[in-house]
């Protein structure tokens, strides 16, 4: 009996060691502490050394988002968060951008320029805040698998707010690249014309054994942790949908564009994603960006691409 209480607690002290081994998997992957919104002149930029020549840039573009007139607006989610934004408009009927930002991010961290970039294209811009990130509620990020239902459902709003024949592009950038394309691959309304995707990966999983081996650490070991840590805490599975899932289904054109030399998410997924494309699609590299900086280490190439873009996506010639 002496031997049986003995495994009893040795097998007792193992479940708790994986029980807690799954919690620092879920706090560290996925799980959002409460924000607390910037101050006036306080100002968020992407870590890392490859942002720092283009703070400059980003603190001016940051302004100009502060200081141009914007519209709250707000939904609810499908599992009950309320989901913030900020519209902002060019011109009346213009086109509508849709703009989602990055992993753990915001609008003004990740998209600083994209308001800029928005309005040299004539379009108007609905800035989104993913759940568990800026203004919106949460404390759970799921990697594009909730976030493009709520994608959807700001799709849902935009076309009841502005009319059902504006024109809609999806526009997301890093983690909100890939959730625009997984909104892609579901079925849309005939105004949404095409999507943006900026330095998007390929799946959840493939990202995150990337992010883990680049911390020296083991991704046949820590993905299946990560992973059940999703489902036994977040009740979502990584493997559900994926990006390059949804790319084969989609009926929109589609534009990738992608620092050459990215760090975070290597350009070789984007490659991946125009391969796997059924659509009308582009992929456009930018020599010497790194990740998320497409567009300020090459502006003007960036608006070309999408201005060509722009003409695939069968626009009525009113706008």
């Amino acid at each position: 009996m002496n031997g049986l209480y003995i495994a009893l607690i040795v097998l007792g002290g193992l479940l708790l060691l994986l029980l807690i081994t799954l919690s620092v998997c879920f706090k560290m992957t996925f799980y959002m502490k409460k924000r607390r919104a910037p101050g006036p002149e306080e100002f968020r930029y992407p870590p890392g050394e490859a942002y720092r020549p283009y703070y400059g840039k980003m603190r001016e573009w940051t302004r100009r988002m502060r200081e141009h007139p914007y519209e709250e607006v707000a939904i609810l989610s499908r599992d009950g968060l309320i989901l913030r934004g900020r519209y902002y408009e060019h011109r009346v009927g213009a086109p509508l951008e849709i703009l989602v930002h990055g992993y753990r991010g915001d609008p003004e961290r990740d998209m600083n320029a994209g308001l800029e970039r928005a309005f040299a294209l004539g379009h108007n811009a609905l800035f989104v805040s993913q759940r568990a990130c800026g203004e919106s509620e949460g404390h759970v990020i799921t990697f594009g698998i909730r976030e493009h239902l709520d994608c959807l459902d700001w799709i849902s709003f935009a076309s009841e707010k502005f009319g059902k024949d504006t024109p809609i592009f999806l526009t997301g950038i890093s983690m909100g690249a890939a959730t625009v394309l997984m909104a892609a691959g579901e079925p849309l309304p005939e105004n949404v014309v095409g999507v943006l995707a900026d330095c998007p990966y390929t799946s959840a999983r493939d990202i995150i054994r990337k992010v883990v081996a680049d911390r020296g650490l083991p991704p046949r070991i820590f993905y299946p942790l990560i992973r059940l840590s999703a489902r036994l805490f977040g009740r979502f599975d990584l493997e559900e949908n994926s990006p390059i899932e949804a790319v084969a289904r989609a009926r929109l054109p589609i534009i990738l564009i992608h620092g050459e030399t990215d760090g975070f998410v290597p350009c070789e997924m984007s490659r991946r994603l125009y391969a796997a494309a059924a659509a009308e699609k582009r992929l456009v590299t930018v020599p010497d960006a790194d990740h998320g900086l497409a567009y300020p280490k090459d502006p003007e190439s960036y608006l070309d691409a999408l201005r060509a873009f722009r003409e695939e996506c069968h626009l009525p010639t009113s706008v």
